[in-house]
Order: C-alpha cells, then structure tokens, then sequence
C-alpha cells in the first residue's frame, strides 16, 4: 500500500568526479564537476528543480579550475516547492557531507526528524 517513490526523502550519496569529469581540457574540469552533481542530483530523484548549497560549491571549487576532487559525498533532500506559481510541487537540495574517508561509504536514506 505504500507508494513507489515517498514525496520528502532525504539520502547520502558518494558521486565519483574524477570518472566523470576525465577526458575533460583543464579550465572545464570544475565547471563540469558542478553541472554533473546537477545531474546525478536530477536522475537520482526525479526533479528538474535542483539548487546546490553554497559548501557544496565551496568544497568543489577549493582547488581551483583544474583539480576538482576525486569524490564528493552528498545529502540530496527531496522537499516540497513553497513557491505557488513554480512549474515543479517538489525540488532537490543537494548539501556536502564531510566524512574523513570514503572507504566503505554506500548510500544511505536520511531520517529527517
């Protein structure tokens, strides 16, 4: 009786950048590391609506244009769109998770309590 997808759902997500952004010319590697976070955000919860947090692009960008990091891991928060008139009921927040190592890490569904 339970739905298929649950509306509000909160899960942990590492995204692998260095495999996603190979082959790519130095002064795009960044600027791609953020559109695929985008989507990878867009395909994992099935909305168009994504906005990233501002520590998400921060820790993305320390390093400069031409090394982004090799991994990411990510809170993407599925919520509900307070605005009236927006073409979306639901939008994606994608927030960093600071872990010490990513060794071990698999995907986790987030109480949000």
């Amino acid at each position: 009786m339970a739905p298929n997808k649950p509306d509000l759902v909160s899960r942990d997500y590492t995204i692998h950048l260095a495999k996603r952004t190979h082959k790519t010319t130095f002064k795009s590697k960044t600027p791609k590391a953020i559109k695929v976070i985008r989507q990878f955000a867009e395909q994992a919860m099935n909305t168009k609506d994504i906005r990233l947090d501002p520590k998400v692009n921060k820790e993305v960008w320390k390093q400069g244009v031409r090394n982004p990091p090799k991994r990411i891991r990510v809170r993407l928060s599925r919520k509900r769109n307070e605005d009236e008139d927006a073409d979306e009921k639901l939008y994606t927040l994608v927030q960093l998770v600071e872990v010490s190592s990513f060794k071990g890490l698999q995907t986790e569904t987030v109480d949000s309590a």
